[in-house]
């Protein structure tokens, strides 16, 4: 049950153009019914309410992350953490979950990347055969686009030496022509498809302790591109009463089919919990050089893979769009992300109706004649600024000059393209304020790479990176009328700050703590004193 609340002496940095600043705020039936000073905010309610005194606290619209994975992040904080410093270490913590865990039983983690482990070579079965002989073990690439396992895995999913690439994905062989334990794109399904999974309310028991760090980190919305398994768990918690974020579910392309056939469409749900786009993948990622380029990654042959022809993404938006499913195309290489603007304009020029949030994710390199296609044809940036500072070295040593079009934020909005930023978690960490320092620094928190960042003709001003991670994503889901911004009429979600990160050194920002998290006038999470 919701009460009536006064929100005073704060420092709200609305994201309303139309009052961009405000001391006080009122919010009655869990919506914003005044939003500006305290005389005015005690009139709109009266009587008696309850008062919470800010202090002089920096104060945002609810932060969203517009692009996560939270069955994946849920799994994760139970799992075995390989992302590490070396390549002994991650077998050793699989070594460690081998010793305690029964004869049979699968063993599955996520973080490694072996661009980081010296060499840069990819990994092979033997360590794994070695840290868990009894086990199989499935370890998710940091990227998420290939797997690392060992030979009782590979047993289990019946790959052999005559087993064939899936479309769009590859069984990494030996030098001596065996699986090598490294599984690529679409053939990471072999291994996930024997891998027994949770029942829908065993995931939601892991969720709620996802949802308690989201919190934490000061969101009161996710945008979820994991499997429908996620969206029973959501539907699970809300039922209980227990769902305290705001999602969006995508759908996955494998599930269009189902929803169009029930009539479902982007949008579809309630105050809590909606249907959002069919998401789809051009391409794979740059730490595995599955990313689809133009021309060959620096030193190689190689173009990366594609996932889907020209013909099958055009096919698919079409279907979708015609349908009232908006789509969320996985594009990151230059190659992807031309096709995927390609489909999207030969489905503009079939005058279907218009209003459908379409979105291309990650958008990581962008060929330079591409880079006003987006907002001229109304598809969302949705993006992930941590991407570019974890990837800054690999992303000079694969695309080399062609950086100059990597990441890059700020030519897709002075072009006119909205930008909705998440994170990718758990490929980064589930934390909006590291997300904003890495858009207004493109420094890693260590500094590196030093006082400029990364492509610092890139970098975004703090009011333009909050403004991806409140209106950006607001709009991404189409409800931009109810969430976004701090206005009256619109739902109370805030997210409160210890630090005022519009006055302060950029650098610090990362160092800010969230004090309080609020979910339409409900505080869900507090840390004030």
């Amino acid at each position: 049950m919701t009460v009536d609340l006064l929100l005073l002496n704060g420092s709200f940095h609305t994201m309303d153009v139309q009052v961009p600043r405000a001391r006080a705020v009122a919010i009655r039936g869990g919506r914003l019914v005044h939003v500006g000073d305290e005389a005015g905010a005690r009139a709109a309610l009266g009587g008696r309410v309850e008062v919470l005194d800010l202090k002089g606290r920096c104060v945002l619209p609810g932060l969203t992350d517009a692009h996560l994975h939270f069955k994946w992040y849920a799994e994760s904080l139970r799992a075995v953490n390989v992302e590490t410093g070396t390549l002994e270490e991650a077998a050793s913590r699989v070594a460690a979950r081998a010793a305690r865990s029964p004869a049979g039983a699968w063993i599955t983690g996520s973080g490694w990347n072996h661009n980081v482990w010296g060499s840069g070579a990819l990994p092979d079965t033997r360590p794994l055969d070695l840290a868990a002989p009894r086990n199989p073990v499935c370890l998710e690439a940091k990227n998420g686009h290939a797997l690392w396992v060992n030979s009782l895995a590979l047993e289990k999913a019946g790959i052999r030496l005559d087993t064939r690439d899936p479309d769009g994905g590859q069984i990494a062989h030996t030098r001596e022509g065996f699986p090598s334990g490294i599984l690529l794109e679409n053939a990471m399904r072999l291994v996930q498809a024997v891998i027994p999974q949770p029942t829908p309310r065993e995931l939601a028991e892991l969720m709620r302790d996802a949802q308690a760090a989201a919190h934490r980190a000061g969101l009161t919305g996710i945008h979820d591109f994991d499997s429908m398994l996620a969206w029973e768990a959501f539907q699970e918690l809300e039922a209980r009463g227990e769902l305290r974020l705001r999602v969006m579910k995508g759908i996955p392309l494998e599930q269009l089919g189902a929803a169009i056939s029930l009539g479902l469409r982007s949008g579809f749900g309630g105050e809590r919990l909606t249907l959002g786009p069919v998401k789809m993948f051009a391409d794979g990622a740059l730490g595995s050089q599955t990313a689809w380029m133009i021309a060959p990654y620096e030193g190689t042959w190689s173009v990366g893979i594609p996932r889907l022809t020209d013909e099958q993404l055009f096919d698919d938006i079409l279907r979708a769009n015609e349908a009232d499913i908006a789509c969320a195309v996985h594009a990151i290489g230059d190659a992807a992300c031309h096709v995927v603007l390609d489909a999207f304009e030969r489905v503009a020029g079939g005058a279907l109706k218009t209003g459908l949030r379409n979105r291309i994710e990650h958008v990581q390199l962008l060929h330079p004649d591409d880079a006003g296609r987006l907002s001229r044809l109304g598809i969302v940036a949705s993006m992930q600024p941590l991407h570019a500072t974890s990837d800054m070295i690999i992303a000079e040593r694969y695309w080399g000059e062609r950086c100059r079009g990597a990441y890059a934020w700020k030519s897709l909005l002075d072009a006119g393209a909205m930008l909705a930023f998440g994170s990718d978690c758990p490929v980064e960490v589930c934390d909006p304020l590291a997300g904003i320092h890495a858009a207004v620094t493109r420094r890693r928190a260590d500094g590196s790479p030093g006082t400029d960042g990364w492509r610092p003709e890139q970098k975004l001003t703090v009011d333009q990176a909050v403004h991806a991670y409140t209106m950006g994503a607001a709009y991404a889901a189409g409800r931009e009328s109810e969430l976004g911004s701090v206005s009256v009429g619109k739902r109370a979600d805030l997210t409160v700050l210890d630090g005022d990160i519009f006055s302060m050194d950029p650098h610090e920002i990362r160092n800010v703590k969230v004090a309080a998290t609020i979910l339409g006038g409900t505080v869900e999470y507090s840390a004030l004193s």
